[in-house]
């Protein structure tokens, strides 16, 4: 008998979950596919939800109408399931700097844009800039983001009110003096568990170069304290690897290691500039260190290397898809960055059966899970895990005919193909409308606010970049 449910999506074709593919897999025999990744692919099935939760997921005809009297009901005919995906690293309230600096170098990109407007930042600001890139996430089916920024208790209640999931990391510098580790805790204290448990929390120094050892050290002995992982910024390029080196002799991965933040866990964002010394660091701890890869960021800011995928892949680390904020990366889509990042791999390697399809899913989803401590709750479709999951309409002719999901998933598919959006088993965008947020009040707002927003006349910044 089929347990009664509160909402049902009927029809769909579920792509239920990723499994992580083998290490080394290019080298192994090519007849030997299920060690390249794989998706589970359930044609004509249900998918019942009850409380937040996955209750099951059947055939369509094996389906108990009965349990469905009471149910919400979606036909999801010539649409795809998947797990919601996840952006495992991002700043969003920078959406209002979209386009304010573009076309410059990494270091004119901080110490003349950037840091100079984030001095004019108002709590204001911030939750707009906040509310409008939950939005632009929603409506391209990422269902749980890892947020770093300076007013993350405004952050956080932008995220109860839109419906989506968070792990969230006040920003701090050393230059703050002990007040901003401090403020980095409470947070992290205070609000875990938030929004009816969709907000899990973090601490978040922001560098290596900006946050000293002692700071590094104390951060992670707060980390054990209080039972959250560290989201960090590390390892960004490789000419900021080479740069940590010559300072005094560390990678900023070895840095994270000496200090206990590696220990305590970490969400290392970018980790462009990681090297083959690195990875062996980092393996002991592969069950609470992850890296998430933000390769529009690195293309667009033509830096040095991006994250080594083969490298870490192999070392048993988990990779996860970030988007970096919009503006270093202009969108938010983790579609375009997990494509960029399969190409690049392909392309960097010259091996085309490297960074598989299936596998690139795996990334944005699975692994993401993983990267931000939330594995067992979210990252598939399975009953028992939360009901995070995205409708994508296949009725398009760049998604037909489909002779393999994955590939059709993560080559041919974008933001603009998915439907619906369901968080904790809450409907948050039908039919490509946004049912939370009011974007068009929230656009004017931040719009007449950009002259103050930008302006660089005061000749100050937040922090100044020197890797």
């Amino acid at each position: 008998m089929t347990a009664p449910v509160d909402l049902v999506i009927r029809h769909a074709r579920v792509a239920a979950e990723t499994h992580r593919p083998a290490p080394g897999y290019p080298d192994l025999p090519r007849a030997d596919t299920a060690s390249r990744g794989g998706v589970r692919d359930l044609p004509g099935h249900s998918i019942g939800v009850s409380a937040g939760r996955i209750a099951w997921i059947l055939p369509d005809d094996e389906v108990d109408l009965a349990a469905l009297t009471d149910a919400e009901i979606i036909d999801a005919s010539g649409l795809v399931a998947l797990p919601g995906l996840v952006n495992s690293h991002t700043h969003t309230p920078m959406v209002m700097f979209r386009g304010a600096a573009s076309d410059v170098p990494t270091a004119e990109w901080f110490n003349d844009h950037v840091w100079p407007m984030e001095v004019n930042l108002t709590d204001r600001d911030i939750r707009l800039g906040a509310r409008i890139a939950i939005g632009e996430l929603l409506l391209g089916g990422v269902t749980t983001f890892a947020d770093h920024y300076f007013g993350m208790a405004t952050i956080a209640e932008e995220v109860e009110g839109s419906g989506i999931r968070a792990l969230l990391a006040d920003t701090f510098f050393s230059s703050e003096g002990a007040a901003g580790r401090e403020r980095s805790a409470a947070f992290a204290r205070d609000a875990a568990g938030s929004a009816n448990g969709r907000i899990t929390t973090a601490l978040g120094p922001h560098a290596p170069y900006t946050v000293d050892d002692d700071d590094l050290r104390a951060t992670a002995r707060d980390a054990e304290r209080l039972g959250v992982r560290i989201h960090v910024h590390a390892a960004e390029n490789l000419t900021q690897t080479a740069s940590s080196r010559s300072r005094d002799g560390r990678t900023p991965i070895g840095i994270l290691h000496e200090t206990g933040v590696l220990e305590a866990g970490a969400l290392i964002a970018h980790g462009a500039g990681i090297v083959a010394e690195d990875a062996k660091l980092l393996a002991p701890y592969a069950d609470r260190v992850g890296v998430a890869s933000c390769t529009k960021t690195y293309l667009l800011h033509a830096q040095e290397g991006t994250t080594p995928l083969r490298l870490l892949h192999d070392a048993g680390i988990s990779v996860g898809i970030g988007t970096d904020g919009a503006a270093g990366s202009m969108t938010l889509d983790v579609w375009e960055n997990m494509r960029l990042l399969g190409m690049i791999e392909k392309y960097a390697s010259r091996d085309a059966t490297w960074a598989t399809s299936a596998h690139l899913l795996d990334l944005a989803t699975r692994q993401n899970a993983e990267v931000l401590g939330l594995a067992g709750e979210i990252g598939a479709l399975r009953p028992g895990l939360r009901a995070d999951i995205v409708l994508v309409d296949f009725r398009t002719p760049h998604l037909q005919p489909v002779h393999d999901l994955a590939h059709s998933l993560a080559l041919s598919a974008h933001q603009g193909d998915v439907t619906t959006v369901i968080v904790d088993g809450r409907v948050v965008v039908r039919d490509r409308r946004l049912l939370t947020i009011d974007l068009e009040e929230a656009v004017e707002e931040l719009s007449e606010r950009l002259p103050a927003l930008t302006d660089r006349s005061h000749g100050r910044r937040v922090q100044d970049y020197a890797p």
